[in-house]
């Protein structure tokens, strides 16, 4: 049983590509979504394994690396693992805007989730219920507007400013990014350039907005693509934020020194707040790389 709750936003900085592991359509090498919205996200299991890869480069103690997230199998030595990721949900996506280059799209079920998950985690957030029609949208932003309307993409939706959105969207961005100068420009745009679609129209983007990429494999002899070289990989588009729950109880050794579970969630906290992480595919080529931010109650 956990005794320690608390939630983990990931900013992406590149594109992410958590694979899937199949694929059914014609992207060969998609990214996991979730089954009942199809938004993307990351598996727990995924994140642990990233964190745990990388918590002696990220600073944390290697001698803690067994106690906190469990040996590896095989081990002469096996116990359950102190800290355990829930699976990160979408929270706000990047799209294209006719005005200020992009915004931060989101939705009343993706708040409502996230605000759901904060509470679990004893950081509530006083977020209003809010109601969007299919074709129209909430804004904190005016200047985002060409008339009535806002431009996304190759959608036009009816824009209305919305008063209450500002408080929200500031609790997000303090909530979500680090009070640090090389972030300011992202939270004060997430701050302003936060829009509400209808959850129809929100799915839409989540589904047909990612970053598709394609890959050649070439033929050392001939210099040209190998048979069935070439493939399309997709991606998490940067500038996505996502939230999961991060538990912890106290470390399952039995030996004398175990550690309670507060002390288990400081030690993963002190390392994970704020760090830029690598998780899921094509490391080498610079995918993968999202902002950790961790928010207690």
């Amino acid at each position: 049983m956990f005794q320690q709750q608390a939630a983990v936003f990931f900013y992406a900085v590149s594109p992410v590509h958590m694979g899937a592991g199949q694929a059914i359509g014609v992207i060969d090498n998609p990214i996991q979504r979730e089954r009942h919205t199809h938004h993307p996200c990351f598996a727990g299991s995924g994140i642990k394994g990233a964190v745990r890869h990388g918590f002696e480069a990220i600073g944390g103690d290697a001698t803690l690396i067994d106690r906190l997230f469990g040996p590896e199998s095989g081990s002469s030595e096996l116990h359950a693992g102190a800290v355990s990721f829930g699976d990160a949900q979408l929270v706000a996506l990047p799209v294209r805007s006719l005005k200020g280059g992009y915004v931060y799209a989101t939705c009343p079920q993706a708040l409502a989730r996230a605000q759901r998950l904060l509470a679990l985690s004893g950081a509530a957030a006083s977020w209003p219920a809010l109601t969007v029609e299919p074709g129209h949208c909430l804004l904190a932003n005016p200047e985002l507007l060409s008339g009535e309307k806002l431009h996304l993409e190759a959608f036009e939706y009816t824009g209305k400013v919305s008063q209450q959105l500002p408080a929200l969207s500031t609790d997000l961005a303090a909530k979500a990014l680090p009070a640090d100068a090389a972030y300011a420009f992202f939270a004060e745009k997430l701050k302003t350039d936060l829009v509400v679609l209808s959850d129809t129209d929100f799915g839409y983007f989540a589904k047909h907005a990612m970053l598709v990429e394609p890959h050649v494999r070439i033929d050392a002899t001939t210099g040209t693509a190998a048979d069935g070289g070439l493939f399309y990989t997709e991606n998490l588009p940067p500038e996505s934020l996502l939230v999961a729950p991060l538990m912890a109880s106290q470390t399952r050794t039995g030996e004398k020194d175990d550690v309670d579970a507060a002390g288990v969630m400081a030690k993963v906290r002190n390392v994970l707040d704020g760090t830029l992480l690598q998780i899921g595919g094509d490391a080498t080529t610079g995918r993968g790389l999202v902002l950790a931010k961790v928010v207690e109650g």
